[in-house]
């Protein structure tokens, strides 16, 4: 097995201004299933670099401590044992990343979240707040699923993870609705109506 533990994530988290989740994904050892990627690791069940944050009560403990280590802002990178959190912060909203302190490549995570954070700037048009990322919640979580899937780093490069998550773009041309429409419209009904009329 090839040694993945350089490009794994742990969790990729946005919080608002108030340390409230508002989007998180926890990953599992990716592709274990007899527990030898964990045990290389040195790591339990939960994922790379913890014992647990299998239920919502670890989660919101580990979000909670997420938080206090980086609202201070001393700079992106946080040592948070056994994990190493990334952030970035915007208006109301602090992205971050978690992998193993332990196993992680900080440039492939700052990598990872900056391409995150760039792909959800893009789908929103530079608007990146907190009523706009929920609005729009179906786009960030696939974003962040081009990303980063099964706590394995995908795609780094904003502009591709944005061009598979975007909307197609709505036919662009407008149907002009006036009377002479609406005249046309019931003077074509109008004459297969008759016609139906005469085929009984």
């Amino acid at each position: 097995m090839a040694n993945l533990s350089l490009y794994t994530v742990t969790a990729l988290l946005i919080l608002d201004a108030d340390g409230n989740r508002v989007l998180a994904k926890y990953y599992a050892p990716p592709h274990d299933t007899a527990g030898t990627f964990a045990a290389e690791l040195g790591v339990g069940a939960g994922g790379p670099g913890q014992a647990g944050l299998q239920t919502l009560k670890e989660q919101r403990a580990f979000e909670k401590s997420v938080w206090e280590k980086t609202r201070r802002g001393a700079g992106d990178i946080h040592p948070l044992p056994p994990h190493l959190v990334l952030s970035r912060a915007t208006t109301d909203l602090h992205f971050h990343i978690v992998g193993s302190l332990a196993t992680s490549n900080e440039l492939m995570l700052q990598g990872a979240l900056t391409a995150f954070h760039d792909a959800v700037s893009l789908l929103l048009r530079g608007q990146i707040e907190k009523r706009n990322v929920l609005e729009s919640l179906d786009l960030v979580l696939l974003a962040a699923d081009e990303t980063v899937d099964d706590g394995i780093i995908l795609e780094t490069d904003a502009a591709a993870i944005a061009s598979r998550v975007s909307r197609p773009k709505p036919d662009t041309t407008d149907i002009v609705i006036n009377e002479q429409t609406l005249l046309n419209a019931y003077s074509t009904f109008k004459e297969r109506v008759t016609q139906r009329i005469g085929q009984l």
